[in-house]
């Protein structure tokens, strides 16, 4: 019977390794050999400019500097964006940036924040200063709330799916529209500060690393999401009446590598609508009349500690029965 609550016992520790592992080890170290250079933004910056050869190209107050792009200075009503050229055929991948929101501004008196784009279309003013519809996904990293009713804590990221046929509410900061999100504490830091984008096999995962501990923490984990190939990526931002220093430091593409079943390989990728199987439309991410917010799908989190749970009540159980067992034999021995 000892034997038989081992086995649990390995059964359980192997669960939560697998577990641990699909939602930190997942996120890529950093493997050079998977590096996509084209597209990806590093220092020196080599490859950007307005030529023909030039696989990222810029726009509005972005400054290019050897240290940083600057997508806008710490100046009212400024935009800026910065675009890869070259179209992303990969069905798998995770993009790490490393960015720098500062700025003079007090709490509450700065903006607007960064968008990270994978989209049809190489747009120029977006964000949070979005201009309108797009095709594809948008992350956002807000750092001024709009809605004055908001009881969410700011800078907030958030990530969005589009298929065109909706646009970022800016007056609701996005609520209506939004997958999932999580606060992060990302201005004037003297350290980096990390976002990570995953998309594999149909699940949009966000992670950031903003608290200089070299680890990453989960901001959105969700299913269902289908994005074609052959978008664009790109950064925005925007500033205001209110305004910051908004910089990409580093945008890294890496290629994950992915078996997909024969049928998902014949499937033409690139005619994929962006769209994402929610058991709810985005649209219905509202404030309830009772005030609570609407609970979102079961995270990777969630899933584990249902997990745990059940594999501690059975673990409990198997004792109990190899208690309950020994006592009767120890009974039965007293017969002979």
């Amino acid at each position: 019977m000892k034997l038989r609550v081992c086995k649990m016992c390995h059964i359980f520790l192997l669960l939560w390794l697998l577990h641990f592992s699909s939602v930190y080890s997942d996120i890529t170290d950093g493997n050079a050999e998977h590096l996509k250079r084209e597209h990806s933004l590093i220092k020196p910056y080599q490859g950007v400019g307005t030529s023909s050869s030039s696989q990222w190209d810029f726009w509005g107050s972005t400054l290019v500097t050897s240290q940083y792009v600057r997508l806008t200075p710490d100046e009212r009503s400024k935009q800026g964006s910065i675009w890869n050229t070259v179209p992303c055929y990969l069905k798998d991948w995770e993009m790490h940036v490393q960015f720098k929101v500062h700025g003079s501004g007090k709490k509450n008196l700065h903006g607007d924040g960064i968008a990270i784009w994978y989209t049809k279309e190489r747009l120029h003013p977006a964000g949070p200063g979005s201009n309108g519809n797009f095709h594809g996904l948008a992350i956002f990293v807000d750092t001024y709330p709009n809605d004055e009713a908001s009881d969410r804590s700011f800078p907030y990221i958030s990530a969005m799916v589009s298929n065109g046929s909706f646009a970022y509410d800016h007056g609701k900061d996005g609520r209506s529209t939004e997958l999932g999100g999580c606060s992060a504490e990302i201005r004037n830091k003297d350290h980096d500060t990390y976002l990570a984008i995953r998309y594999s096999k149909g699940r949009l995962t966000i992670m950031v690393d903003v608290d200089d501990r070299n680890e990453w923490k989960e901001c959105i984990d969700i299913g269902g999401v289908r994005l074609p190939t052959g978008y664009y990526f790109g950064a925005s931002a925007a500033t205001g009446d209110l305004s910051d220093n908004h910089d990409i430091i580093s945008m890294k593409m890496y290629q994950l590598m992915v078996e997909h079943t024969p049928e998902e390989d014949s499937q033409d990728w690139t005619k994929i609508e962006p769209s994402v199987s929610l058991l709810k439309s985005p649209k219905d991410n509202i404030d309830d009349p009772t005030g609570n917010f609407r609970s979102t799908p079961l995270t990777g989190w969630k899933v584990f500690l249902l997990l745990l749970c059940a594999l501690l009540g059975i673990v409990v159980c198997a004792v109990v029965g190899a208690v309950v067992f020994q006592k009767r034999q120890e009974r039965n021995k007293r017969f002979y």
